[in-house]
């Protein structure tokens, strides 16, 4: 561990609500924001469609910060409904193709979105670190 702290966002993700960036690596690990399907309000067509671009909108933030969904040891998934979990659960597991870090799901008011997902992840040890 070297000390470092770097900051990162990946270009042509939905813009931060708020005074954030999408991922913070210190200590080896890549911690993320919250990543959501669409901007607030906006739907992109099924909520397996919405899994499938949160979940790629999450493996960009880790690529841009240095890793990715293999280095991934902590999923936080936020649902707005229940009735998700099923869909959720399909497209999750495809989309991680066997890779199944530890996760917690729950249920929550969201603020125009149908999910929100982040995690911690461990930095790609060929990767450099710069600052």
């Amino acid at each position: 561990m070297n000390g470092v702290t770097r900051f990162t966002s990946a270009p042509g993700l939905p813009a931060a609500v708020g005074p954030y960036v999408q991922a913070t690596s210190a200590g080896g690990f890549v911690f993320t924001t919250g990543q959501i399907p669409a901007a607030p309000g906006e739907r992109t067509g099924s909520f397996a469609d919405e899994v499938r671009a949160t979940l790629g909108h999450l493996e960009s933030v880790l690529t841009a910060a240095g890793s990715g969904l293999d280095h991934i040891v902590k999923v936080n998934a936020y649902l707005s409904s229940p009735d998700q979990i099923d869909t959720y659960n399909r497209e999750y597991a495809r989309f991680m193709n066997g890779h199944l870090p530890a996760r917690t799901t729950v249920c929550v008011g969201l603020w125009g979105v149908s999910m929100e997902i982040d995690c911690i992840a461990v930095l790609n040890p060929e990767e450099s670190v710069a600052t």
